[in-house]
């Protein structure tokens, strides 16, 4: 089988963090990157879970439901609401409350 090379540019700490830990596993760093590729091509996915911080994707989230709020209001005929106006509901609410 031909060899290829890959060429990759990677922070010089974690290179030397990641070459220490495939050390103590007993490997180099190509044949791990051989290993990851391997079960990348064998199982068609990337073998471990990716995903958005949590803080993002919580934004994206509610951006989404102020949106379809929005939406639902225009659409419902009441007229929109000042940020001043917002602001005094939410305080005669929370006042209501105590």
């Amino acid at each position: 089988m031909s060899q290829a090379t890959i060429s990759i540019r990677v922070d010089q700490t974690l290179k030397k963090d990641f070459d220490s830990l495939c050390e103590a596993f007993g490997l180099s760093t190509t044949s791990a990157f051989n290993i990851f590729m391997k079960a990348v091509v064998r199982e068609k996915k990337i073998p471990f879970e990716i995903r958005a911080d949590n803080s993002n994707v919580t934004r994206q989230k509610a951006f989404s439901a102020f949106e379809a709020m929005r939406q639902s209001l225009a659409s419902s005929g009441v007229p929109q609401m000042s940020l001043e106006e917002i602001n005094a509901e939410i305080k005669a609410a929370r006042d209501e409350r105590r």
